[in-house]
């Protein structure tokens, strides 16, 4: 691809062997989309949707442009002896399924016991934010978010729970409404000591 092309949205942080389509190329494919799904890509109130989901794109998959380990590059240590859990709740995300590319959504729970310092809070919400603006599985982004913890804040044990409404059981196929998928993963002191699990989702549960 010509390097004098400017991409519609930065150079994904994931390795890839295909080469990123210009805009123009992108576009050309929602107009075919539109098509095939039996409208007229050329009448008045389509013209401009090429564009615009392109733009749409832009930043519902920006995540492909940001990296987890400048997210948690900067850590605190002077935290005055704290050593016991760091807990952010309902941490809502918006991501799309790499099967269907139609919207999950729901709520992110992260903890993890510090080792040698504290991130910023609002930096596990962008943590999230990193995983979900990419095609997803819930499954996958669960083990991402946690692993991204593990390997850049080196904590004595890290644990994320998801809570997601899935479009496309919504929307298409069994058409099942107001269905929640749960997953979660614990490493380190969580994965070996059941009382913390029960902590952490006493925490997750407590209004």
């Amino acid at each position: 691809m010509d390097a004098s092309v400017k991409l519609p949205f930065p150079a994904p942080a994931t390795s890839t062997s295909m080469p990123r389509p210009t805009r123009e190329e992108a576009e050309a494919a929602v107009r075919t989309l539109i098509a095939w799904a039996g409208d007229d890509p050329t009448r008045e109130g389509l013209l401009e949707t090429p564009a615009r989901v392109a733009k749409a794109y832009e930043e519902l998959f920006s995540g492909y442009g940001q990296d987890a380990k400048e997210v948690l590059s900067k850590m605190f240590r002077e935290v005055g002896g704290y050593d016991d859990i760091v807990f952010v709740r309902d941490i809502p995300f918006y991501a799309h399924c790499e099967h269907h590319m139609v919207p999950f959504f729901g709520k992110a729970h992260i903890a993890y016991l510090p080792h040698d310092g504290v991130v910023g809070l609002s930096k596990l919400a962008r943590l999230v934010e990193v995983f979900a603006r990419r095609l997803q599985t819930q499954e996958t982004m669960t083990a991402q978010i946690v692993d991204a913890i593990n390997e850049n804040l080196g904590p004595r044990g890290a644990a994320v729970m998801l809570e997601a409404e899935h479009m496309c059981m919504t929307m298409r196929g069994v058409r099942a409404h107001d269905v929640k998928t749960i997953t979660h993963r614990f490493t380190g002191v969580f994965a070996e000591d059941r009382v913390e699990q029960d902590r952490f989702f006493a925490m997750i549960n407590r209004r």
